[in-house]
């Protein structure tokens, strides 16, 4: 199975992939801890996307495409994955399906997290992420056994500077602009499917497994 999962930041995607991924037996890709990885590990399209990094700006698609495609390639996404953060644009979601039909493969659902604003501001303001490894911890879903460590490697946990109220806002409206169309996109191609993004984590991971194992087409 091959999977999508849409939703601002803060929409709890990180969350629900590792969930669905236990479930289905797939893997998950996050661009953020590929591009982690494939900087520390400085290989070709590592080093060119820590130059844009390193000024503060966005990795073009052509680079974050090449470093998905390679990624595909790996023999433990072969039996599926769940793309968390990618495609972003149209131009990513095209040559995403292309470097599928390469392959005889094809998205199966793209599943749409929907969260208003308010619900939003709410779960970033608790959140916490790894220093060292990357980590996400939650005051409300996942919270440390030790306050400020994280579980996994022992990394500092801090607080976003991108967390604040006012950046919270911006980032929210431009997903909502620039992620219309690429719902419009899978829309056309009957794979999206939506889902309400309140409540528990499990609540919405059972409405996400509903979706999927019913085939319910809900856009």
């Amino acid at each position: 199975m091959r999977l999508v999962l849409l939703g601002p930041p803060g929409a709890g995607k990180g969350t629900q992939s590792k969930l669905l991924g236990g479930k289905f037996k797939i893997r998950q890709i996050s661009t953020g801890e590929i591009l982690r990885r494939v900087v520390k590990e400085k290989t070709e399209l590592g080093q060119k996307a820590k130059s844009f990094m390193d000024q503060g700006k966005l990795v073009p698609d052509d680079v974050v495409i090449g470093i998905i495609k390679e990624e595909l390639e790996r023999p433990d996404f072969l039996a599926g994955f769940i793309l968390d953060g990618f495609p972003r644009t149209i131009q990513q979601a095209e040559e995403l399906r292309k470097a599928l039909t390469q392959k005889g493969q094809d998205i199966d659902h793209v599943i749409d997290i929907k969260i208003n604003y308010d619900v939003l501001l709410e779960r970033l303001a608790g959140r916490r992420t790894c220093s060292d490894c990357g980590e996400g911890y939650h005051k409300i879903a996942n919270w440390p056994k030790k306050e400020g460590i994280c579980d996994k490697c022992g990394g500092k946990l801090y607080q976003r500077d991108d967390d604040d109220e006012e950046t919270i806002q911006k980032r929210f409206e431009v997903y909502e602009k620039e992620t219309e169309p690429l719902k419009d996109y899978y829309r056309k191609y009957g794979k999206l499917r939506s889902v309400k993004g309140v409540g528990g984590f499990q609540e919405i991971f059972l409405s996400i497994t509903n979706l999927i194992q019913q085939g319910v087409l809900k856009s």
